[in-house]
């Protein structure tokens, strides 16, 4: 880093949170590059459907399509000049492929290049984070399998409510994180190219420049957007594209900082009370001040990361709802801005995650012992149902249940001692037809119902996550890059 750099602001999700590939992604160079890549599409398809442009400056313009370092001052002194960056940079390629210099960026509007780049590098962005998302799914399913069975409290208003397991629990989270893979998904698949359409969106500039022929004009559209590699572009656009479909990447993008909230914040509880940790390295320090502890620093980040992105999204709603007519540039300053930070805080969330999935730790006789610290309140139907079974009024039942259940609650409540309902229940003569019975109305592994059953069938080889699992597995992880807090 140069000494200036300290000097000068730089975003923290460039210098802490996000991977190198996103970073790359959304460079200065990687913006210009796909620029040129639009133009160098654009002449080649010009040329392919009998314009005169010759072999040498596409030749040139293809041996400079990666900007060079240099290339950023001629541009910064042409825009500080003509005040416009598009047109900055159609100079700068122009002294570096003279040959093509009169017919760089010929009809095309200067949203040709930066709407069509944006949805490059969206389309690009979203592979990286569906990637990404697929690999948390896949470390948590297998953390659910290897805990399907372990019984735990269940929690109802932060209140404990009938047992579950910790595996059924993490399914939870799988679930919702399936929802965001689906989503971004079907943003991904939805989004297409803005293709050739000229100033506002009649293809006005296109069809003069093939005399009037409106079969080269719809060609031309097809031949850029197959080779930018899209499927197919919008059949209708004004000067850009619809600033509806940055909001439906949004709405899915964004969504998914909500479930990192989510999924976070019960890690966090669950820290609290001490019965599952996220990983925490040898040397790795809680508290500047008290060293016992162990902050759930990584879960916490994420959380506050869940929480911006997730508010990114009202950007994206308000650029949309604002654009007039046929387009505004109020969008321009707002969008350099959002489309970067909504994928590098998505992809930062996604480091956490992944490391986060990689390394919990769970510790079964602490979520043992906080079971047995209610399991005896919630055996108290079983209970009930065995001495009717044993010809026992199940209303005498209940009163006795009744009484000594108060009276264990009080020494809880008032006396900070264990609950101690059993042995007050061993000890009295009305249950003792089913003393015998009491260890196995008491096993915590019968209160968790299908529980390890539905781990089983939803994370089993014929399940709906194994299958779009199937997919994903086995590639780049992108998520090796080093913390920081």
């Amino acid at each position: 880093m140069s000494g200036e750099s300290y000097d000068t602001f730089r975003h923290p999700l460039e210098l802490r949170y996000a991977s190198n590939e996103m970073k790359k992604l959304f460079s200065p160079r990687t913006r210009v590059t796909t620029w040129r890549q639009c133009w160098i599409w654009l002449i080649e398809a010009q040329k392919e459907l009998g314009l005169p442009v010759s072999d040498e400056a596409i030749e040139q313009m293809k041996a400079h399509e990666i900007v060079a370092d240099e290339e950023f001052p001629v541009a910064a002194e042409e825009e500080a000049r003509r005040r416009h960056d598009v047109m900055a940079w159609v100079h700068a390629y122009g002294l570096v492929a003279p040959a093509a210099a009169g017919q760089i960026h010929w009809g095309a509007t200067s949203c040709y290049v930066t709407d069509n780049a944006d949805l490059v590098m969206m389309r690009d962005a979203l592979d990286i984070i569906i990637q990404k998302i697929a690999n948390a799914v896949d470390k948590l399913a297998a953390f659910a399998k290897e805990y399907k069975d372990l019984p735990c409290l269940g929690y109802t208003h932060l209140q404990p409510a009938q047992l579950t397991t910790v595996g059924k629990r993490a399914c939870v989270w799988i679930q919702d994180l399936m929802m965001d893979l689906r989503a971004v998904q079907r943003a991904r698949e939805d989004l297409e190219f803005r293709g050739v359409k000229g100033t506002t969106g009649t293809q006005a500039s296109f069809l003069a420049i093939f005399d009037g022929d409106h079969d080269k004009v719809e060609q031309l559209d097809e031949l850029v957007t197959k080779k930018a590699g899209f499927k197919s572009a919008y059949p209708i656009a004004t000067q850009t594209y619809s600033r509806k479909v940055d909001l439906e990447v949004a709405n899915a993008v964004c969504s998914f900082g909500s479930t990192c909230q989510r999924i976070s914040t019960d890690i966090r509880h669950l820290a609290n009370w001490k019965e599952i940790e996220e990983p925490f390295e040898k040397d790795q320090i809680g508290s500047s001040a008290m060293a016992y502890k162990r902050n759930p620093m990584r879960s916490e980040r994420l959380t506050a990361l869940g929480r911006y992105l997730s508010t990114i999204h009202s950007s994206f709603a308000s650029t949309y709802a604002s654009q007039w007519m046929e387009r505004t540039l109020d969008d321009s300053a707002i969008r350099r801005m959002t489309i970067p930070e909504m994928f590098l805080t998505a992809d930062a969330s996604l480091i956490l995650m992944n490391n986060i999935f990689s390394g919990l730790v769970v510790y079964p006789k602490r979520i043992e012992s906080r079971v047995q610290e209610e399991l005896p309140f919630m055996a108290t139907e079983n209970i009930i149902m065995a001495l009717v079974k044993k010809n026992v009024s199940r209303q005498d039942a209940h009163e006795e249940i009744r009484v000594l259940s108060h009276q264990a609650s009080a020494v809880v409540k008032h006396e900070g001692k264990p609950n101690d309902l059993i042995e007050r229940i061993r000890k009295t003569d009305f249950f003792k037809p089913i003393i015998g019975e009491l260890d196995t109305l008491l096993d915590a592994s019968t209160f968790v119902g299908r529980a390890p059953q539905q781990v089983e069938r939803y994370l089993g080889p014929s399940g709906p996550v194994e299958a779009e699992l199937k997919r994903y597995r086995g590639k780049a992880s992108g998520t090796s890059e080093t913390l920081k807090i």
